[in-house]
C-alpha cells in the first residue's frame, strides 16, 4: 500500500473523541493533509467540512500516511482497532497517545514492531482546548530517530515536546505519574468543597484560599525531593507526629460536618502506619518509604 501526500505535512488521526478532534483540527490549521477515521463516522463531519478526508475503514486510514496518531480510550481500544488492519500497519509510525500502563505500552510497541510498524508512546499534559497552543507540553518515548524525524508534526499538537528515552513505557509511566497527582489532588479539592458546602459556603467562597494552597505545593515538592532522594527524613522542619495530629483534625472536621470521610480516613490510616512503625519523630516525608515497593 502506498503512502500519499508529503510525509512531512500529512497525518492520519484515528479516534475522534474531543482530544482526537482537537488534534486533527490543529493539523488542518497548519495546512497538513489529514485523514481521519472513527467508529462513529458522524464525528468527522466538521473536520471533513474543513478539508479532512474520512477513510471508510482502518486499513485505508493507515495506508493514507506514514504518520498515524492514535487517540483512543485505552490499549484495549487500540488493539480492537488495529487487530484487523493486517499488512496496512507495515511502514507506519504509530504515535500512541492512548492512556494505559507502561507495560501495556511496551507490549503494544512489540506487537507493532512484529507487524512492521514503529510506536512512539506519548503523553499530552493538556485538555483538548490546549492542543495547538505554543505553551502546551507533551512527552514521548520510543526510538529517538523516529521522534526526531517527526518532531515538527508533534510540535503542531503542543509547542513543547520532550523525548524521555528509548523505552516505550517511559512516556506512559510519566503520564500515569501526572494522573496520580492530578486525580488525588482534585479529590482533595472536592473534599474541601464538600466540607465548605456543609458549612454554608460555596466553591467560589473558598476558591482564593484553595488556589493559594495549590500554589504553595511546588515549593514543598522541591524542598522534599532532594531529601527523599538522599533518604533523609530528619524531623528538623516537621515531624510525623505533628502531621498525624493535623490530618486527624481534618478527619474529625469532615465527620462533624457529616460529609463523606473516605478520603481523609485513608490518609489518617497511612499516617498511623508511620506512627506505629516508630517514625513519629521523623519528617512526614518518611511516609514515602511505606508507600514504596517492598525491597526497592
Amino acid at each position: 500500500m502506498s503512502v500519499t501526500g508529503n510525509t512531512g505535512q500529512s497525518v492520519t488521526v484515528i479516534g475522534l473523541g474531543p482530544m482526537g478532534r482537537a488534534m486533527a483540527g490543529a493539523f488542518l490549521d497548519r495546512g497538513y493533509d489529514v485523514t481521519v477515521w472513527n467508529r462513529t463516522a458522524s464525528r468527522a463531519g466538521d473536520l471533513v467540512a474543513r478539508g479532512a478526508v474520512l477513510a471508510p475503514n482502518v486499513q485505508e486510514a493507515l495506508a493514507s500516511h506514514e504518520l498515524v496518531v492514535l487517540s483512543l480510550t485505552d490499549y484495549d481500544a487500540v488493539d480492537a482497532v488495529l487487530e484487523p488492519a493486517g499488512a496496512a500497519l507495515a511502514g507506519r509510525v504509530l504515535v500512541n497517545l492512548s492512556s494505559d500502563t507502561p507495560e501495556r505500552a511496551r507490549s503494544a510497541a512489540r506487537r507493532a514492531a512484529e507487524r512492521g510498524a514503529v510506536q512512539l508512546t506519548g503523553g499530552v499534559t493538556v485538555p483538548p482546548d490546549g492542543i495547538g497552543l505554543a505553551e502546551s507540553a507533551s512527552f514521548y518515548s520510543g526510538p529517538r530517530r523516529v521522534f526526531d524525524r517527526h518532531r515538527t508534526a508533534l510540535e503542531v499538537l503542543t509547542g513543547r515536546t520532550d523525548h524521555l528515552g528509548e523505552d516505550p513505557g517511559l512516556a506512559a509511566l510519566m503520564y500515569q505519574i501526572g494522573m496520580t497527582m492530578f486525580w488525588t489532588s482534585m479529590l482533595g479539592y472536592w473534599q474541601a468543597v464538600a466540607l465548605a458546602d456543609a458549612n454554608g459556603l460555596k466553591a467560589a467562597d473558598i476558591l482564593p484560599h484553595a488556589v493559594d494552597t495549590a500554589h504553595s505545593l511546588p515549593g514543598f515538592f522541591s524542598f522534599y525531593a532532594e531529601r527523599i532522594d538522599a533518604g533523609r527524613h530528619t524531623g528538623d522542619v516537621d515531624r510525623l507526629a505533628m502531621g498525624t495530629a493535623s490530618i486527624e483534625h481534618v478527619l474529625r472536621t469532615s465527620a462533624d460536618a457529616g460529609v463523606d470521610t473516605t478520603l481523609p480516613a485513608s490518609a489518617v490510616e497511612l499516617f498511623r502506619r508511620g506512627m506505629n512503625a516508630g517514625r513519629a519523630a521523623d519528617s512526614f516525608s518518611t511516609l514515602v518509604e511505606l508507600m514504596k515497593k517492598p525491597g526497592a
